[in-house]
């Protein structure tokens, strides 16, 4: 319990900041008669929470921060003259009012083969994809709120090049959405296996992304927003999951293009509803790549 408690801390600490914590972990078996100790399955990180008790259920309270107002107000404070109406008074002021749309981008192809991360940067078709992203997101004629990106090189450039679409659109660079290995994947694959510790390393600093940036409207938002996330395809993958309360050991079942847009829609009462996955339509067929 301690080692949950530790690790719910160090996570939730991480919204606030882009460092990432090195967490480390000891397998525990469980003892056979003879001595043995019995292998198991890992268990999720902490910050995970567990999603295989839920059998499908949708936990309404389940943003990072709480928002649902029950989980906001002391009941045990209320004033048992006023009653109902002051509850009712307490909830709508900590009630949402605004949806909030999330567009998320993953960057656009770029030179895997450099030696330095500096290196990896976008060739020109990825330049090409970039440029039909940003029209793409320029012709549905929102009015975007801001970009955030991530800090990495791919991230930036596909980040420049969609801006001049959006002009006058603030941009904000984070360490967080940074690329990584959120959770270990179920089923595992074999071409792609981080070292152990690179879970909690980067899992942490992703969850901490996810708490950071996903969640229903703050209850003194008053109009609907549509904010720009462009970063990476795990980031991307994992944050889908844990938006919609899957599994989020299963983020590598989910493929995406080059330039895609992913659009999530949180609406004030904390449903979520995938609008679109991976959406490259816009491209010309030979343009599509998931470098």
């Amino acid at each position: 319990m301690a080692f949950r408690q530790a690790l719910q801390l160090a996570a939730c600490g991480l919204a606030g900041g882009s460092a990432a914590v090195l967490f480390s972990a000891v397998a525990v078996g469980k003892q056979r008669p003879g001595g043995d100790a019995e292998p198991r399955s890992p268990e999720l990180p902490a910050w995970a929470g567990d999603t295989r008790s839920g059998l499908g259920l949708w936990d309404p309270n389940w943003d990072s921060i709480r928002r649902e107002p029950l989980s906001l107000i002391n009941l045990r404070k209320r004033n048992v003259e006023s009653g109902e109406e002051e509850l009712a008074s307490k909830l709508d002021h900590y009630k949402a009012k605004a949806t909030r749309h999330i567009f998320l981008i993953r960057h656009s192809q770029y030179y895997v083969d450099g030696s330095l991360e500096k290196d990896r940067i976008l060739t020109p078709l990825g330049r090409e994809q970039a440029e039909l992203t940003g029209l793409r997101l320029a012709s549905l004629g929102l009015k975007f709120d801001r970009i955030v990106h991530s800090s990495m090189t791919r991230a930036v450039e596909t980040t420049d090049i969609i801006g001049k679409h959006l002009p006058g659109v603030c941009k904000v660079s984070t360490d967080l959405l940074r690329e990584g290995a959120p959770i270990e994947p179920d089923p595992p694959v074999s071409h792609w296996k981080p070292e152990a510790v690179q879970y909690y390393e980067d899992g942490a600093r992703i969850e901490a992304a996810f708490r950071n940036y996903i969640h229903r409207a703050d209850a003194k938002q008053e109009e609907d927003s549509y904010e720009i996330f462009i970063c990476h395809a795990n980031v991307i993958r994992y944050i889908v999951c844990r938006a919609l309360q899957f599994p989020p050991e299963g983020w590598l079942r989910l493929s995406l293009n080059n330039g895609s847009i992913t659009h999530l829609v949180i609406r004030p009462n904390g449903r979520v509803a995938l609008r679109t996955l991976g959406d490259t339509g816009f491209m010309p067929p030979d343009m599509i790549t998931r470098s």
